[in-house]
């Protein structure tokens, strides 16, 4: 990249070279009054289809704003297709469980109810910003996709045999997750940690006799959830993940 960009924006649909890409009101009130940059400045928007452009601001006032494409920095490269699934927590653990779950590569954020889940409602509109920040932040060229919330004995009656999911499981009998990851075959893949409090036995009892299921733990030391979730993504990619690889630019 010859010219670094001052922001970095996820655009949904970015056109063609010399094309036009209107911005939000947030994009637009991002630019002008935090970074305060205006016509000319230089701007990356990305999506996971188009890959990362370099763009100029053409227009930014009170009647909006506008980005010029101008060429490719980065083409779309595959990413893990690495799902988190989650008992939801309160809202500021949970923000930040978000916001760095998009930082650790995860593909898709599926929040689950338990038997123990204490959060009733989740403000999804606030959770989706939260992984466009961080998405914008750490230069992933996709945003996680964020499921509307569902029942755990739902969601897995639905599941395809394909996806191997890794139960973090707090009892201490779960096999530990790094010998478990190595040995895991390639493909889909997702984690699931429970509610405050743990799974009750019944939850594990039932996860345990599924062909698509392995159970592992997380250390000698317990773990509040977010924690849980984070490490666990951090150990699967640096063992069967894109931590494998390094940096293209």
């Amino acid at each position: 990249m010859n010219e670094r960009s001052a922001a970095r924006l996820y655009i949904t649909d970015i056109p063609a070279p010399g094309g036009m890409a209107e911005l939000s009101a947030g994009q637009m009130h991002h630019l002008r009054s935090v970074l305060r940059l205006g016509p000319g400045a230089a701007v990356a928007a990305f999506n996971a289809a188009d890959g990362e452009w370099l763009c100029r601001i053409a227009e930014i006032g009170k009647a909006g704003a506008s980005l010029s494409i101008e060429r490719r920095l980065r083409p779309p490269v595959p990413e893990p297709d690495l799902w988190l699934l989650f008992a939801p927590i309160k809202r500021a653990r949970l923000d930040w469980l978000v916001e760095k779950a998009t930082e650790l590569g995860a593909s898709a954020l599926l929040p689950v109810w338990t038997a123990r889940t204490q959060v009733e409602r989740l403000n999804l509109d606030r959770l989706r910003a939260h992984a466009i920040a961080a998405a914008e932040q750490s230069e992933r060229l996709s945003v996680p996709e964020l499921r509307s919330p569902e029942a755990l004995d739902r969601l897995l009656a639905a599941w395809s045999d394909e996806r191997h999911l890794i139960v973090c499981d707090e009892s201490g009998t779960g096999e530990p997750i790094a010998r478990a990851a190595a040995r895991l075959p390639g493909g889909p893949a997702a984690l699931l940690i429970g509610p405050e409090g743990g799974f009750e036995r019944t939850e594990l009892d039932a996860l345990g006799k599924l062909s698509f299921v392995s159970r592992i733990g997380l250390g000698p030391r317990v773990l509040r959830a977010e924690t849980a979730a984070l490490a666990a993504l951090a150990v699967y990619q640096a063992t069967a993940g894109d931590w494998r690889h390094t940096r293209s630019r």
